[in-house]
C-alpha cells in the first residue's frame, strides 16, 4: 500500500529543511519512536496541558511555565512524565523567546522518558510546524484516496479476466501487498495469491478457522493471529447461504485499504452467486441422471455424465447415501465438484429423494470418509454391485444409513445382523399380541409355555432336544406343545406358524 506522499511521522516533520528543526539526540529513543504517525501539532505553555491534548500529537512550548523554578529537575520531570503518560509523540522547544537554548534539566528529563526532543528555532514560527504536519496529513489522505480509487480500478479490470475470481485476488494481493486467499464454501483454499504464501502449519490453522466461520454460517468480519502474523476474515455471501471467505494476511487496514476490500468482496460475491445458477443447473441435471441410474440402465446417464463431468466410474461400484441437512448438501456438493474435477471418471454424485448419492469405484472410499469427517455427516455404503443393481444399491445404503451408528456404515456391517434385527416398534407391537394368549396362560396358571415354545423352535421343533435344553420328559414337552396349539388356535405342524412365532419370539428377544 504505497503512496505518493511521505507519511506524517516526526522524522518526516523534522526532515523539513525550511523549518530548520533540530533533534536534541535520539541514541536514547526506542526504534521506530521517530516514524510514529503524527495526528496533529499543538503549542501550549501551560505547566499540565495534558487534559487538552490527544494521543499522536506533538506538542510546541516555549518554556514560560517554567520561569518560577527555571532549574528544578523535578518540575520538568513531572512535566515531561505526563506528556508521555498521555501520549505525546514528540515535544519541539522555542528558543530565543523565554530563553537562549533548551534547559538542560528537560533534555536531561526527556532523556530519562525516552521522548523526542527538538529546537524550533525563533524564526520558525509554531504556526509553521503546525501547517507543516496538517499539509503532510492532507496529502496523504490525497494520496491514499488517489490510490484506493487506481486499486479498485485496476481490480475491475482483473474481474474481467477469463478467471475473473483468481485474478481479482491476485491483483488484492498485490495493491495491498501481502497474501490474499479464497476459499469456497467447502472450505477449501481454491485461490491464492502469492502461491504457497504460507507455510504449512500456518495454512492449515487458517483453515480450521475458515471452517469455524462457515460453520457458524453468519456473515461476519473477524481477527486472529496465528503465530504473530495477522489475519482478517470476511464471508462471503449472505447468511445462511455463505459461498466462500477471503482471508487476507494484514489487520487494522485504514479506511481506504478497508474501500478497497469491500469492493473485491462485492464483486466476489456476485461472481460467486452468477456460478450458483449454474451450479444449481449442474444440480438438477445430475439428480436426473441418479433417477436414470435407479432404473438400472446406465447407456443413458454414461453419455450425458461424460459430457457433464466425465465418465461414470467404472463397475463394480459402491454407492453411498448421506443424511445431509439441506443447510449443509450445497457445501458437500461443492466440494465434491471440486473432487469430481480431481478425480475425474472415479466419482459421481447427485441428489436423490433421501440425501446426496455418491458412486466410487468399489474399494475407494476416501471422499466418503472426508465428506463424512468434514461435515459430520452419516453416511450408508452399499455392497459392491453393477449398475444394473443400482437401485438396490442405493436401498442398501439407505438400510446402512439409517441402521449404523459409526459417520460411515456399509451394508455388509449390519447385514450380518441378519433381517430379524431390523424389525420395529410396531412389528414388536404385532409380536407381543400374537404372544398373549401363552402370556396370559403362563401368568394366570403358572405354566411355561412361552418358554417351551421358545426352546422347541431354537432346537429345529425336535422334541428329545428340547427336552434335555428343559431338564424334563420329552412326553412333557408334547403335552405343552399341544396345550400351546390350543391356546393360540394355530398348527404348530405349519411352517408358516412355526415362522411367525418364530419372528414374534425373536422381535421381543432379539439375543
Amino acid at each position: 500500500m504505497s503512496t505518493v506522499a511521505d507519511n506524517p511521522t516526526l522524522r518526516a516533520l523534522l526532515s523539513r529543511s525550511d523549518l530548520r528543526l533540530s533533534l536534541t539526540g535520539e541514541d536514547h529513543l526506542e526504534p521506530g519512536t521517530l516514524d510514529q504517525a503524527v495526528r496533529w501539532v499543538h503549542s501550549s505553555d501551560l505547566s499540565d496541558p495534558t487534559p487538552f491534548l490527544s494521543e499522536g500529537l506533538v506538542l510546541l512550548t516555549t518554556g514560560r511555565q517554567f520561569q518560577d523554578a527555571p532549574d528544578d529537575p523535578g518540575a520538568y520531570r513531572a512535566y515531561v512524565h505526563r506528556l508521555a503518560a498521555r501520549g505525546v509523540v514528540g515535544l519541539g522547544f522555542g528558543t530565543e523567546v523565554v530563553r537562549d537554548g533548551i534547559p538542560p534539566a528537560l533534555v536531561e528529563a526527556c532523556r530519562s522518558e525516552r521522548m523526542p526532543l527538538f529546537e524550533v528555532p525563533y524564526r520558525t514560527p509554531f504556526i509553521a510546524v503546525a501547517r507543516a504536519n496538517a499539509e503532510a496529513i492532507a496529502a496523504q489522505a490525497y494520496a491514499r484516496r488517489s490510490w484506493a480509487l487506481a486499486a479498485q480500478r485496476a481490480i475491475a479490470l482483473a474481474a474481467l479476466r477469463p478467471d475473473g475470481l483468481g485474478a481479482t485476488v491476485a491483483e488484492l494481493a498485490r495493491q495491498l501487498d501481502t497474501w490474499v486467499g479464497m476459499y469456497d464454501a467447502a472450505g477449501e483454499l481454491s485461490r491464492e495469491h502469492p502461491a504457497d504464501g504460507l507455510d504449512a502449519a500456518t495454512a492449515e490453522a487458517l483453515g480450521r478457522e475458515v471452517a469455524g466461520v462457515l460453520n457458524r454460517g453468519a456473515r461476519a468480519g473477524s481477527s486472529l493471529r496465528i503465530d504473530g502474523t495477522p489475519f482478517s476474515l470476511q464471508t462471503l455471501g449472505r447468511g445462511g447461504h455463505l459461498r466462500g471467505v477471503i482471508a487476507i494476511a494484514a489487520s487494522d487496514l485504514d479506511q481506504e485499504g478497508r474501500g478497497v476490500v469491500t469492493a473485491v468482496i462485492a464483486m466476489a460475491g456476485l461472481a460467486l452467486e452468477q456460478q450458483q445458477g449454474l451450479s444449481r443447473a449442474r444440480g438438477a441435471l445430475r439428480a436426473g441422471l441418479v433417477q436414470t441410474l435407479m432404473a438400472d440402465d446406465p447407456a443413458l446417464a454414461r453419455r450425458i455424465a461424460r459430457e457433464l463431468s466425465g465418465p461414470l466410474p467404472a463397475a463394480p461400484v459402491e454407492v453411498a447415501v448421506t443424511d445431509a441437512a439441506a443447510s449443509r448438501t450445497d457445501a458437500i456438493a461443492e466440494l465434491l465438484e471440486l473432487r469430481v474435477d480431481e478425480k475425474r471418471g472415479s466419482l459421481f454424485f447427485g441428489r436423490g429423494d433421501d440425501g446426496l448419492v455418491l458412486v466410487v469405484p468399489a474399494g475407494d472410499r476416501s471422499v466418503i470418509d472426508e465428506v463424512a469427517e468434514r461435515f459430520g455427516v452419516r453416511i450408508g455404503v452399499s455392497e459392491p454391485t453393477g449398475y444394473d443393481g443400482f437401485a438396490a444399491a442405493v436401498g442398501q445404503a439407505l438400510v446402512a444409513r439409517e441402521r449404523g451408528s459409526a459417520p460411515v456404515t456399509s451394508f455388509a456391517e449390519v447385514g450380518r445382523a441378519g433381517v430379524l434385527s431390523a424389525l420395529t416398534d410396531e412389528a414388536r407391537a404385532l409380536a407381543r399380541a400374537e404372544l398373549a394368549p401363552l402370556t396370559d396362560h403362563d401368568a394366570h396358571e403358572g405354566t411355561r409355555l412361552v418358554e417351551t415354545l421358545q426352546v422347541w423352535l431354537e432346537h429345529d421343533c425336535s422334541h428329545e432336544a428340547s427336552a434335555r435344553a428343559l431338564g424334563v420328559h420329552r412326553h412333557t414337552v408334547r403335552t405343552r406343545l399341544a396345550l400351546a396349539e390350543r391356546v393360540l388356535g394355530r398348527d404348530l405342524t405349519s411352517f408358516a406358524t412355526r415362522a411367525e412365532l418364530w419372528a414374534a419370539l425373536r422381535a421381543l428377544d432379539p439375543r
